[in-house]
């Protein structure tokens, strides 16, 4: 299955401030977290994810730090910050009000709407 563009773009946020919410990540391992919990059909990659960790962090949502790995190779971690924690929680909230809404439509008769 292929995922629209569009709907990927419109996730990213939530997904990526899901994750760092579990603890600090960096590029590469956010790609191949986001590719496992999607069951492998989601498939980002660099040019995808660094403008939007890029983006979060210029609106103080995320704070990068330069870490060195065990194998000496440097990385850039990400954190949520309370900012982006409360990013996370409104952006739930409004993917929530989709999801149900989507539901509801799915359900005939549970709309309350005879034709939509």
């Amino acid at each position: 299955m292929d995922i629209q563009k569009d709907l990927v773009a419109a996730s990213a946020t939530p997904i990526v401030l899901s994750l760092l919410r579990q603890g600090d990540s960096y590029g590469y391992a956010i790609i191949r977290k986001v590719r496992e919990v999607s069951g492998e059909r989601i498939a980002w990659t660099d040019g995808m994810l660094y403008p939007v960790l890029h983006r979060l962090e210029a609106a103080g949502f995320v704070r990068s730090t330069w870490k060195t790995a065990e194998s000496g190779r440097r990385r850039k971690y990400y954190h949520i910050t309370r900012e982006g924690e409360a990013e996370l929680a409104r952006l739930k909230e409004q993917w929530d009000v989709v999801h149900s809404a989507l539901q509801r439509l799915a359900e005939p008769g549970k709309t309350g709407a005879k034709d939509v």
